[in-house]
């Protein structure tokens, strides 16, 4: 009798050690937590934390970042343990990325690789993936001096000034910059499409309100439940990279396009703010921010700076904003709401994106924001034109009807300002 054998390669999970520094003007407890969201950055990616490592100093080491001691002391751990990937919770140079591969004797990466290596996972769109690419790139171009040292030692003396190496790395150089061209100049064309859409979708005057928030705060479950979309939503950091638009009715009779972006970090490499810059121009555009917080996280007021900090080098600070305290369904949310409210001066409604709670609030403060751009007029429609009254329900906030009148029905109605010339002959005042 046969066997039936049936074998599957597994791929190996990558054993990962994380190191953090505790700088002169940072507490033990701000770096703890910059690790905690760091651990989370690297299990997104797919690793396996084993443990993480701390050292204080008063600045960085020029050479290894941390000491060169307690380098030392970390890469004999790292052996001991197996560990594959050593991840810092800062950015290092190219030369510090070199000097502690070799005393590690294991890939190394900063906190910048590691979430540039995420969203490259999950870029799905033609846009996305090529702004994911032009930031690995940009963050590879000037750290590709140590790939080609072994090409470089080569016998000097008259006339071999330059070795191999140098020349490889020269071509290496140019092949980047020239793709990293390419690229902007592809990213040039998709921006103008994005733009072309954007104007197709704003003819009808529809405000747009563009959702943004730390990432895991539960924008995509907001949008989905709100638009009816079904993007994807995951208890993970940086679930969703691609923008996506859709219309959303509210009980006004008011159409709205809302747009679910990227979430923010703290820490957000400058490479992907550049590079995404025709995506969060959803957020420059935008009519009214709604500022998604996840009430529930130990640091909600810490994560509220990262992203008005983000926002303000994109110029958006200033945008009306609508803030909305997320997952109040989690126990003893209560005493968060009520100190978010009084800190921050701006609108705030609460609401659990799970299970709907607080929904007819948001919806009636989005009315409320977002009535200016229409017209208050009042109508007199004749009794006889049944498909006027009916065009009047189905695209205008009817505040009053009276139908009193033999001959004409008097509505006190506000009408989208694109629709005034629709409904100019039975606008009375």
């Amino acid at each position: 009798m046969k066997a039936l054998v049936t074998t599957s390669a597994v791929a190996k999970t990558e054993r990962v050690f994380l190191i953090g520094a505790q700088f002169d003007g940072r507490t033990s407890v701000e770096v703890q937590e910059s690790l905690d969201e760091l651990s989370q950055l690297a299990d997104t990616a797919g690793g396996f934390v084993v443990e993480r490592g701390v050292q204080v100093l008063s600045r960085p080491t020029a050479a290894t970042f941390i000491g060169s001691g307690k380098a030392a002391e970390f890469a004999d751990y790292c052996k001991e343990k197996e560990i594959d990937t050593v991840i810092f919770d800062d950015e290092l140079s190219p030369a510090q990325t070199k000097n502690l591969e070799n005393t590690f004797q294991c890939k190394i990466l900063d906190r910048t690789a590691l979430i540039l290596d995420i969203f490259a996972q999950r870029a799905q769109s033609r846009e996305g993936k090529l702004q994911v690419e032009l930031a690995l790139l940009e963050h590879l171009l000037p750290r590709l001096t140590g790939y080609w040292v072994h090409l470089s030692r080569q016998k000097g003396g008259i006339g071999m000034r330059s070795g191999e190496g140098e020349t490889q790395l020269e071509a290496d150089r140019r092949r980047t910059q020239e793709k990293i061209h390419r690229i902007k100049r592809e990213l040039q064309t998709v921006q103008r499409q994005r733009t072309t859409r954007r104007e197709g979708r704003r003819r009808n005057l529809w405000p747009l309100a563009s959702i943004v928030g730390y990432t895991n705060a539960g924008k995509s479950t907001l949008f989905n439940a709100l638009t009816g979309a079904s993007i994807l939503a995951e208890d993970k950091l940086f679930a969703t990279l691609d923008p996506t638009t859709r219309r959303l009715h509210l009980p006004t009779n008011q159409n709205v396009l809302l747009s679910d972006t990227v979430g923010f970090i703290r820490k957000l490499p400058h490479q992907l703010v550049d590079s995404f810059k025709a995506t969060l121009e959803e957020v420059v555009r935008a009519d009214l921010l709604l500022h998604v917080v996840d009430i529930s996280h130990p640091q909600a007021e810490e994560q509220i700076e990262s992203v008005n900090q983000t926002l303000r080098e994109m110029n958006a600070l200033e945008k009306p904003t609508l803030m909305v305290l997320n997952k109040i369904d989690r126990e003893g949310c209560g005493l968060t709401v009520q100190r978010l409210q009084e800190r921050w001066p701006v609108a705030t409604v609460a609401i659990s994106a799970k299970t709907g709670e607080g929904f007819d609030l948001l919806m009636a403060e989005l009315g409320a924001t977002l009535r200016p751009i229409r017209l208050t007029c009042e109508l007199a429609v004749p009794h006889g034109e049944p498909a006027v009254i009916a065009r009047l329900h189905s695209v205008a906030q009817v505040v009053s009807s009276d139908y009193e009148d033999p001959q004409v029905a008097r509505f006190f109605a506000r009408i989208p300002p694109h629709l005034e010339k629709e409904f100019k002959k039975y606008i009375i005042e």
